[in-house]
């Protein structure tokens, strides 16, 4: 009997480690910064992909959750200027149907350890674009241009 419960107690914590899912790679990680600086970021990025991808001939799937500000931002701008987005839905890939799949998209904002520089890198399927900001001022300044790796 105690090899029983030992097996389902096993068994158990198994499924419960397979329901932990680790954090994700991509998102925002710059805690408490300025709403206004998150949506200049936002538009800007936006403005850039304008530049490299045209939106009445692009899709973009979303590939992970977008609670912050600077994912709000981007999904808003995305759809006001024009682009098909599929927002990322937790679910399993059995119940998500859609017509053809879009690119996929991933974003990073992330900032050095003084805070003076802010990150923004999109993943667009296996291309990126980069661009480096200096916060001064309360503001945020583009520090060089976009970089975009193929």
């Amino acid at each position: 009997m105690k090899m029983r419960h030992f097996f389902l107690a096993a068994l158990f914590g198994a499924a419960l480690a397979g329901c932990a899912t680790p954090p994700s790679p991509y998102g925002n990680f710059i805690p408490g910064a300025a709403e206004a600086q998150h949506r200049k970021i936002a538009a800007d990025t936006v403005t850039q992909l304008l530049a490299v991808y045209p939106p009445a001939s692009t899709r973009f799937d979303l590939q992970h959750v977008t609670p912050d500000v600077f994912g709000g931002a981007l999904v808003e701008a995305l759809r006001t200027r024009g682009y098909a987005l599929h927002e990322f839905q937790p679910a399993p890939a059995a119940l998500v149907t859609t017509s053809a799949p879009g690119l996929p998209l991933r974003y990073v904002l992330d900032q050095t350890a003084d805070a003076r520089l802010v990150r923004v890198t999109l993943l667009v399927g296996h291309q990126s674009l980069t661009r480096a900001y200096l916060a001064q001022n309360g503001s945020m300044m583009p520090a060089g241009a976009w970089v975009r790796k193929e």
